[in-house]
C-alpha cells in the first residue's frame, strides 16, 4: 500500500523543533514525508541548536532533501506533490503571512501551493502573541477553508499570557482528521500536564 504523502514545514520557533522532531519520527512511520525548512529556520543557529545539524536530521529521518526556498516549493502545487501539509511550529510571522495571503518563503508557497489544490493545511502554533498581535490572524485563518488546526492552548498563562503552543502529542490525529475533512477537536484546550 502507498503512503500518503505529507509536507512537513518548519518555522523559526526553535524553543519547539525537539518536540516537531519528535512528532515527525512517528508521522515518518506512516507517511511519506517531504521536509521543508523556512528560508529562516534553514540558516539560524540559535541556543537551541545549529540550523545545519537541524536540516541534517530532517534529511535522513525522511531519507529527501529539504525544501528551503521559494523556487524549490513552488513545484509542490503544479505537480500535486502533496496529499496534506503540516507547519509544525508555525509562527506568529507565518500565521499572518498566510492570513494575508502573503507568499514570500519557502513555508508559504507551500502552503499556497496545498491550499491551491484543495488539500488540508494542517497548522502547529508556536507564538509568544497568539493572544495579541496575532490575534487577528489566527481568527482568520480559524474560519478558512482547508486550514485546520494542531489543538493548541495558552502554554504559560502566568509569565506568557498571550502566548500559544499546539499540542504537538496531537499532531498524529490532526493530521489524519485533517485528511478526513474534520478539525480535531477541542481546538482550545487546556495545556497538557505533560508539558
Amino acid at each position: 500500500m502507498t503512503k500518503r504523502r505529507l509536507g512537513l514545514a518548519l518555522c523559526g520557533s526553535y524553543c519547539t523543533f525537539e518536540r516537531a522532531f519528535a512528532a515527525a519520527e512517528k508521522l515518518c512511520e506512516i507517511y511519506d514525508v517531504t521536509p521543508i525548512l523556512s528560508e529562516r529556520a534553514a540558516v539560524t543557529d540559535s541556543r537551541f541548536g545549529k540550523a545545519a545539524e537541524f536540516k541534517a536530521r530532517l534529511e535522513a529521518m525522511t531519507q529527501k532533501p529539504v525544501i528551503d526556498s521559494v523556487a524549490a516549493a513552488e513545484p509542490l502545487g503544479p505537480l500535486g506533490m502533496l496529499d496534506a501539509l503540516l507547519i509544525a511550529p508555525c509562527t506568529g510571522n507565518t500565521l499572518a503571512k498566510l492570513a494575508a495571503g502573503i507568499t514570500d518563503s519557502s513555508v508559504t508557497m507551500a502552503a499556497k501551493a496545498q491550499l491551491r489544490n484543495g488539500g488540508p493545511l494542517i497548522i502547529a502554533v508556536s507564538t509568544n502573541d497568539g493572544l495579541s498581535g496575532t490575534a487577528p490572524s489566527l481568527g482568520r485563518l480559524l474560519g478558512r477553508k482547508n486550514v485546520y488546526f494542531v489543538p493548541f492552548y495558552q502554554d504559560d498563562p502566568a509569565k506568557k499570557p498571550t502566548s500559544l503552543l499546539a499540542d504537538f502529542d496531537r499532531i498524529g490525529e490532526t493530521v489524519e482528521a485533517a485528511l478526513q475533512g474534520r478539525q480535531a477537536q477541542p481546538v482550545i484546550g487546556v495545556r497538557p500536564a505533560t508539558s
